[in-house]
């Protein structure tokens, strides 16, 4: 599976079965990062393709020395 950061549009891109999934955030002052939106069509779901979306962004985040913070509740999952 391949992921697309698309900075411009602050998200990742993953696109499985010609279906687009996508892993949304927001840069917050003080270089902080909040993610606020992870989506997975309903046809894809069970597949690992969210977990892979949010591992990606948050090793971004990392290696990028964000502060992170997650509105959306998939991605606080993997910040415990």
């Amino acid at each position: 599976m391949n992921i697309t950061h698309e900075p411009e549009q602050c998200r990742f891109v993953a696109v499985v079965d010609n279906q687009e999934s996508r892993l949304e955030y927001e840069l917050l002052p003080r270089h902080g990062i909040n993610f606020t939106l992870t989506f997975v069509p309903e046809s894809l779901r069970g597949r690992g393709v969210a977990e892979k979306l949010v591992r990606a962004g948050l090793a971004w985040a990392r290696e990028q020395d964000f502060a992170i913070e997650a509105s959306c509740w998939y991605v606080r999952r993997f910040l415990r």
